[in-house]
């Protein structure tokens, strides 16, 4: 069977031969409540547990801050900018 190809090729094998781990250094994700937490939470105040959310950070952000802080970015690599409302 001269003619059969490697395990890696196809696109399973290809992103699997060319995963690198991520340094160790490496920032991660913020990491979930811990549960002991969110259960003296619950018993302390006699309310249910209520998720942030999927979108928590996305509600939170505002958008007048968010232009600011993109102009900002702008500027700094020399950039004027000029904004003006939409009609």
């Amino acid at each position: 069977m001269g003619g059969s190809k490697p395990a890696t090729t196809g696109w399973c094998g290809a992103s699997a031969a060319t995963a690198t781990p991520p340094p160790k250094n490496a920032p991660s994700s913020p990491s979930p409540t811990p549960l002991p937490l969110i259960i003296w939470h619950m018993l302390a105040t006699g309310t249910p547990y209520t998720g942030l959310g999927a979108d928590f950070y996305t509600r939170r952000t505002d958008p007048a801050d968010q232009a600011q802080r993109l102009i900002a970015k702008l500027e700094a690599l020399g950039h004027k900018v000029t904004l003006e409302p939409a009609a």
